[in-house]
């Protein structure tokens, strides 16, 4: 991801607070208990989360379990809030020392590496999270692997889905 893209994600972090979101749109797409897990995040990765989903629709995308995906992929970072400056941290390092990102990040989710923890293993905790609150396996595997690279070519639908849901949270 470029610098620029990492500079305006931040600023529409900065400024989530005066746009509004669309929860109507995600009710649409989620089960009540889905629904209340969505509601858990923060209010900038629930419109990030909205982003992705718009995306997947105007390419045409209509599997449930996708758009359910979409809207729950950050889920597991809902628990946890970390500055600004950390999330800095952590975009530096994995860039510049992907190494130390992979020991720091798959370490123990306490003092100075709980940010580092919170990017590497959100997704195996808000799959954990989905599957608790009803998802359905393909959901749970969807948020489970969203940060991971899909084989290429993908092989099965699950990885297609992958691949789709990948390719538009790295735009948003």
């Amino acid at each position: 991801m470029s610098a620029a893209y990492r500079f305006r994600q931040g600023v529409r972090a900065l400024v989530a607070w005066a746009r509004p979101v669309d929860d109507a749109l995600a009710r649409a797409h989620l089960t009540p208990p889905l629904y209340t897990l969505y509601r858990r995040m923060r209010r900038s990765e629930r419109q990030h989360s909205l982003r992705v989903l718009r995306d997947l629709l105007a390419a045409g995308h209509t599997h449930p379990d996708l758009l359910a995906a979409a809207l729950l992929h950050d889920v597991g970072k809902s628990g946890v809030r970390f500055s600004l400056p950390e999330k800095v941290l952590v975009v530096l390092v994995k860039a510049l020392a992907p190494r130390r990102y992979r020991a720091w990040s798959s370490g123990p989710a306490t003092g100075w590496r709980l940010p580092f923890a919170v990017s590497g293993q959100h997704p195996a905790w808000g799959a954990d999270m989905a599957r608790q609150a009803g998802a359905s396996p393909l959901t749970v595997a969807l948020i489970r692997r969203h940060a991971e690279p899909p084989p290429d070519p993908p092989r099965g639908e699950t990885e297609r889905l992958l691949l789709a849901l990948r390719a538009v949270d790295d735009r948003n």
